[in-house]
This record gives C-alpha cells, sequence and structure tokens, in this order.
C-alpha cells in the first residue's frame, strides 16, 4: 500500500511556557510546559497555536510554538 500526500500525516506539536526572559528562549519552569497537543497537519496546529497565544496575549513571557515533528522524523523528506 503507497501513501499519498493526501492522507501523509505531518504531525504538528503545539506547547508554550513562560519565558525566563524575554531576549531568549529559556523557560522558567520546565515542568509547568503546557503540552497543548500533537496535531495531524499544520493548520490545525495553528488554530490552537493561536488560540492558547491570545489566551495568554496579557503575559508578556508567556509564549507558544509549533514544532514540526514530521521534519524530525523524517528529515530527507521535503
Amino acid at each position: 500500500m503507497t501513501e499519498t500526500n493526501e492522507n501523509k500525516q505531518l504531525l504538528h506539536l503545539v506547547f508554550g511556557g513562560e519565558l525566563s526572559s524575554l531576549e531568549e528562549v529559556q523557560f522558567r519552569d520546565l515542568n509547568a510546559l503546557d503540552i497543548v497537543g500533537i496535531f495531524p497537519d499544520y493548520a490545525s496546529a495553528l488554530v490552537a497555536w493561536k488560540a492558547k497565544a491570545q489566551a495568554t496575549v496579557d503575559n508578556a513571557h508567556m509564549r507558544y510554538f509549533i514544532v514540526h515533528m514530521h521534519r524530525l522524523l523524517n528529515p530527507s523528506d521535503k
């Protein structure tokens, strides 16, 4: 069975936490990281990221990120 691009999972992780400073990406408390979830495509990860980012907009040190897990799992894939 050959997988096509249409049904290929391009996994994305959305997570965030409070940064120690605004100058670098170093989390204040790794135990308090907010793992939002793993999503099957970038579009759904972006929706989750936006919701979390907007919900924490009052805290300048809070940051959320999207990690392209599919690039880590299969670095030879483009």
